[in-house]
């Protein structure tokens, strides 16, 4: 999940609890810190880093922060009403860490999102507070500093790790035979397809997954592959293959390069460096400098119609004379 996106359901959502060793709060919030250094807690406007593993009440894991290798990175939003789980994260302060459960009926009768898919009675966070910079009297140019300062500090150190991480997974996967690029993109041809390769201008109709170097799944294409992953399944999603246009540069530079080494029928993992990913700015729940893994199937290829009509190039307007 993008990490803005987690953080906009997380702010969405109110805390609840049933018992065992849970206190409670304002609005029937419910809470069990597990460690308190005794800092300042959270206040309107601080910037936070924070892990979060979000499950439902039979532990069943909807998103975990640590897959991405990095934390998530927010300012401290205003509470939007008693409960909600601004108030909770109010109550922790830098290496302070808790877990707080959220009641679904309670969401709901405050007119608050639920994943329109969910089952259960309880969200369960467990929430741990990596950093916190004050906002306190700071102004705006010296803490927005302080805040950048340490994100690219994070930045750093994701740099360094990714060769890592990419090595990590071919010692898991030594049963693929992979081929690199001059470019860095590492491909192994699972099944052989037929024909001519997928060449620039076409459209490669494509079943895919995605997944972190850890096996962790992000998006796929295929419902099987959702149903086996325990993904929460969609129902606006069709999941049916994609359509890509190749060379357009619509889809990131591992695609585009990945794509033309395939043929119809033919699948392979594709394992892409960040650099020809999303890169220092990550994106699309991806974090900065995060290699990603593709499960691809090339399902068919639509060249284009060579008896299409060409695009013409505007005509200028006729010049004014007297």
């Amino acid at each position: 999940m993008n990490k803005k996106l987690m953080f906009v359901a997380l702010a969405a959502i109110g805390f609840a609890g049933c018992n065992g060793g849970f206190k409670q709060g304002d609005g029937g919030l419910l809470y069990n810190i597990h460690t308190s250094k005794g800092g300042a807690k959270l206040k309107e406007g601080d910037f936070m880093s924070l892990n979060m593993i979000l499950k439902t009440d039979k532990d069943s894991i909807i998103d975990n922060s640590y897959d991405n290798g990095t934390p998530i990175f927010s300012p401290m939003p205003k509470s939007q009403t008693k409960g909600d789980i601004v108030s909770g994260l109010a109550l922790l302060g830098e290496g302070d860490s808790a877990t707080i459960k959220v009641s679904v009926d309670s969401l709901r009768k405050n007119g608050q999102q639920v994943p329109p898919t969910f089952k259960g009675k309880y969200l369960v966070y467990v929430v741990k507070i990596e950093k916190v910079i004050a906002k306190g009297a700071l102004n705006e140019n010296v803490f927005r500093d302080r805040v950048m300062q340490y994100i690219n500090g994070q930045k750093d150190a994701l740099k360094t790790k990714e060769p890592g991480k990419i090595a990590a997974y071919f010692s898991k996967h030594q049963d693929l035979k992979f081929n690199k690029t001059a470019s860095g993109l590492n491909y192994a041809i699972t099944t052989p397809g037929s024909g001519p390769n997928v060449a620039n201008g076409d459209t490669a109709v494509i079943n895919y997954t995605l997944r972190l170097t850890t096996g962790k799944v992000l998006e796929t294409s295929e419902k099987a592959v959702a149903l086996k992953e325990k993904m929460p399944i969609n129902p606006m999603n069709p999941y049916q293959p994609l359509r890509v246009a190749v060379g357009e540069g619509r889809v990131i530079k591992g695609w585009d390069e990945g794509l033309l080494l395939l043929n119809k029928g033919a699948k392979a993992v594709l394992v892409v460096p960040s650099v020809l990913a999303y890169g220092e700015q990550g994106g699309q729940g991806m974090q900065p400098y995060t290699p990603l893994v593709f499960d691809v199937e090339i399902v068919n290829i639509v060249h284009p119609n060579p008896n299409a009509p060409k695009p013409t190039a505007p005509q200028m307007p006729a010049p004014l004379t007297k």
